[in-house]
């Protein structure tokens, strides 16, 4: 435990000379003496080092953004050759498993022996298991080694954040951000172009084998450029709680397998998923009991005890839990009840993509004056109201009416997520930041999961209870059957036709609903647990100026 964890969250203190603390902004002091800060490297890179790095970041975290996207175009190509169409969706489950139950471990991992070792073993990881995801020879094997990269893809999504938050003041972090928000943007768009060309005219294959070069030349700026200050060696050596490392492994791979599998490859009242929920259940109350005897707790008690970062974790679950929405059903309704191609559906959902890393990039401007939690719930605010405008959508409508609300709502979300990652990174010291970060991320990323499992039984619900009355017999109830049964012209006559359309519409606007329910606990997390001025400390480095340039103030944010 750092020294800083019974410190009050209640953002009293100096402000600074900049932004923060004006206005109703967030407060300021150095952090001095004993504790995190005092342990933090001077610098991660000079300023003139600092473009390579910068560049290393951007891709290694391409390499994590378009993973998913770039898979699912060749989809049909990898089940016509290996088979296990029954257990497909496996390549994207197992992936975000790893992903998502390792987080903690390397946010930990990081600030114990510092970013560089994680970030290069995460690219290493990463691309081992892309050379194997390309010599996969069944689908069994394709899905253990997708597993093997989600284990890499852990390192890159956490670490990633983590050091560009090291290597930039808390003045210039939404220059980073930003940029980081931009790789997302353009992955999305060109994920499902470079994956259906190479599945189309080479061989799927290639879209592992293309993350060799770019995780090669991201691995060698790491190696070149990256360079972190020696530390003060600790009086004893560091010591890794890899029992609680295995509790928190297993207890969210079970929780995950349970949420994405429950209501798909069994019915959510069944044994197997009652099982895995109460099995996750058990081992949850192991993992507190480990954590709490654990001298360096993978999970620290400080990340739930301080106000900042609770508040912070619960409000980007709640984003997580929303984001299903657009990201998972409004492709589905932009085919379904627009009648638009793969590719047109794409273009609807592509535009937030567009909007976020612009209101991101801009709203420092904003929290500058009113401080991180205003920012963010002015825009959780917006995207609560976006989202409880869906379902005012008339029947069909045309293609510009969703992809207007999603642009508005990528702007609102920008400018919720961006200055939220900021602030709580700012309230913690160097050797605190890592776990953080990946507690911050370990909390959306589940909260994606849990939104996948919940909004997919409401749509699956609603959808079932519509279809009840159809004209014609023998419709199907799931959405994903109904989906495809949609692309066949002939499925079905035109009146039962328009009443499947009408029901998946209903489906969609209930998710939404759904939807701004998350955004309203978003909210509500906001408004209750976080304090007014986020607590933020100003380490001497940032106090004497930026990195590796002295004498520059940058007290400003």
């Amino acid at each position: 435990m750092s020294g800083t964890d019974g410190r009050s969250d209640a953002g009293t203190g100096d402000t600074d000379a900049g932004g923060i603390g004006r206005g109703g902004g967030d407060s300021a002091r150095t952090a001095r003496g004993g504790g995190d800060a005092a342990a933090a490297p001077t610098a991660l890179t000079t300023p003139r080092g600092r473009r390579p790095v910068v560049a290393a970041l951007m891709l290694g975290m391409a390499l994590a953004a378009i993973d998913g996207t770039i898979v699912s175009t060749a989809v049909p190509q990898i089940v016509g050759d290996l088979g296990g169409l029954t257990v497909f969706s496996w390549l994207f489950s197992g992936y975000l498993l790893a992903v998502t139950v390792t987080l903690p471990l390397y946010g930990k991992l990081s600030d114990t022996f510092g970013r560089k070792p994680v970030l290069v073993a995460g690219i290493i990881l990463f691309l081992v298991g892309s050379v194997l995801c390309a010599a996969a020879w069944n689908m069994a094997a394709l899905i253990a080694f997708r597993i093997v990269q989600g284990l890499g893809g852990g390192a890159l999504q956490g670490t990633v954040q983590t050091i560009a938050a090291d290597l930039y003041p808390l003045k210039e972090r939404p220059r980073i951000q930003a940029k980081l928000s931009t790789v997302w943007a353009t992955s999305a768009v060109a994920g499902p172009v470079v994956g259906g060309l190479l599945a189309g005219y080479a061989d799927w294959r290639w879209i592992f084998l293309i993350n060799l070069p770019v995780g090669a030349v991201a691995l060698w700026l790491v190696v070149r450029h990256l360079h972190e200050p020696s530390r003060p060696r600790p009086a004893t050596r560091p010591k890794v709680d890899w029992a609680g490392a295995l509790a928190v492994f297993a207890t969210g791979s079970l929780l995950l397998t349970a949420l994405v599998q429950g209501g798909v490859a069994w019915p959510w009242l069944s044994a197997p998923s009652l099982g895995l929920l109460g099995a996750s259940a058990v081992l949850a109350a192991l993992t507190v009991v480990i954590e709490r005897r654990a001298a360096e707790p993978i999970i620290p008690g400080w990340v739930w005890r301080r106000r900042t970062i609770a508040s912070v974790n619960l409000a980007l679950g709640a984003m997580g839990l929303l984001m299903v929405a657009p990201t998972v059903f409004l492709p589905t309704y932009a085919q379904s009840v627009l009648g638009l191609g793969p590719i047109a559906a794409g273009f609807v959902l592509s535009v937030m993509t567009l909007s976020w890393p612009v209101s991101a990039a801009l709203s420092d401007r904003v929290y500058n004056r009113i401080g991180f939690r205003r920012t963010a719930m002015i825009g959780m605010s917006a995207a609560l109201l976006i989202l409880l405008a869906f379902p005012l959508l008339p029947y069909p409508g045309e293609p510009w009416h969703p992809a207007l609300l999603m642009l508005l709502l990528g702007a609102a979300l920008g400018l919720f997520q961006l200055p939220l990652i900021v602030g709580v990174q700012s309230t913690v010291g160097w050797a605190e930041r890592g776990t953080t970060t990946a507690s911050v991320l370990f909390c959306r990323q589940v909260g994606q999961s849990i939104g996948a499992a919940l909004f997919g039984a409401v749509a699956n619900g609603v959808l079932a209870a519509r279809l009840l009355d159809a004209p014609v017999d023998g419709l199907p109830g799931d959405l994903d059957a109904v989906t495809r049964a949609l692309e066949d012209p002939g499925a079905f006559s035109a009146a039962a036709t328009d009443h499947v359309r009408r029901a998946v519409d209903a489906a969609v606007d209930y998710v939404y609903i759904g939807a701004a329910g998350a955004a309203a606990l978003a909210l509500l997390a906001l408004i209750t647990l976080a304090p007014r001025r986020f607590p933020i400390i100003t380490e001497p480095t940032e106090a004497a100026g930026t990195a590796g340039a002295p004498g520059r103030q940058d007290a400003a944010s």
